[in-house]
């Protein structure tokens, strides 16, 4: 396994959630951290116990193109490294066939699909400069099978972000990086609100954040392309 002293990790959407806890998840294991947020200042109060030396609180707002890159700059410029992108920022609207919204769908689409996209394309020279770097895309089990019409454009941009997924990993297997799509269920997180799943049933964040630093931590002789994680006993096809 990768020791993760010494490795920088970039993780979007660090302010809550998933987010929050993989964030907490890396601290502890020895990351070095670059956590992103529309709002740094409150990203920087959540992780306030953090020690600053080893984590950069940035701006990244994923409905921003420009603002991914901006991000990859400054954590170079202050670590000199990224070893690791964890693409963990997404956003869920929904609506059936019968009531869809464009409005909607563009937000999804740039959200889920496209600033993961442009982001890897930052990252990506100083994950191939690793030796090791190493992407995890969050997606869903949504982006996997489709379970409720009312998910279809939530379904169609994590669809798209598996896409992006085996894309990457292609493109920059030679040069050591490794690209899992992370594929939950329905995650005890406020995405989670409104649906009805026992709660004892969700998949807690904390449990997903461990197999995320997996993952991560992974050889590179031992690649996970995807990770479907369920709650119910179902076909992930």
């Amino acid at each position: 396994m990768l020791a993760p002293a010494g490795r920088v990790a970039m993780v979007s959407g660090a302010n809550r959630g998933l987010g929050l806890a993989i964030a907490r998840k890396l601290y502890a294991d020895g990351y070095g951290l670059s956590l992103g947020a529309r709002d740094p200042v409150a990203l920087a109060r959540v992780h306030a116990g953090m020690d600053r030396a080893r984590v950069l609180f940035a701006r990244h707002d994923a409905a921003e193109l420009d603002s991914g890159r901006t991000w990859v700059e400054a954590t170079v410029m202050r670590f000199g490294r990224i070893d690791a992108l964890v693409n963990n920022a997404g956003l869920l609207r929904q609506f059936t066939v019968a009531q869809a919204d464009e409005t909607a769908l563009d937000e999804m689409w740039q959200v889920n699909a496209k600033a993961p996209l442009f982001l890897a394309k930052a990252a990506l020279p100083h994950l191939r400069a690793s030796g090791s770097g190493r992407i995890v895309n969050v997606s869903s089990l949504s982006g996997l099978r489709v379970r409720r019409t009312d998910f279809v454009g939530y379904s169609m941009t994590k669809f798209a972000l598996i896409a992006l997924s085996h894309a990457l990993r292609q493109e920059a297997w030679a040069d050591g990086v490794r690209v899992c799509a992370f594929c939950p269920s329905v995650m005890a997180t406020d995405m989670a609100g409104g649906m009805d799943i026992d709660a004892k049933s969700l998949v807690d964040p904390r449990t997903a954040a461990n197999m995320i630093a997996t993952v991560l931590a992974l050889p590179n002789s031992a690649s996970v392309a995807e990770l479907p994680v369920n709650i119910f006993a179902e076909p992930t096809w």
